[in-house]
């Protein structure tokens, strides 16, 4: 199940189902003038997120798994850099995790989650 489209901490997880979205930010450090003339600067390098991380079921073992490998604030993650289409590893962080419980075993604890879901976010750090 865990085919290493993404690594976190060097461990692949699942592919997600849907909705993964790379997303590369460019932070700036101002606005528009009085006459609505662009007089931002570029802050720092761009940063990615990983949106939307998504997977409609996951077994309450490899859900815990994937929670573990990002229990940490500070991860390192590898994923497709879309201007190199090269793997690129950064360290980020997680945004918050949510699931769904189903299918309770003979002691209430879930045997699968469904709608999974967390971001991963660039923390800026320079490469």
């Amino acid at each position: 199940m865990a085919n290493g489209f993404i690594k976190i901490n060097g461990q692949k997880v699942p592919y997600p189902d849907s909705g993964l979205k790379l997303i590369i930010s460019t932070l700036t450090n101002g606005g528009r003038n009085k006459n609505g003339k662009v007089t931002a600067e570029r802050v720092g390098r761009d940063q990615n997120k990983i949106d939307s991380l998504q997977w409609k079921i996951l077994s309450a073992e490899e859900w815990s798994r994937i929670l573990n490998l990002v229990k940490d604030y500070y991860i390192d993650v590898t994923f497709p850099n879309m201007l190199t289409n090269t793997p690129q590893t950064l360290r980020m962080y997680v945004g918050d995790r949510e699931a769904e419980p189903v299918f309770l075993d003979d002691s209430d604890m879930p045997t699968q989650y469904k709608n999974c879901k967390f971001n991963i976010i660039d923390v800026g750090e320079i490469e």
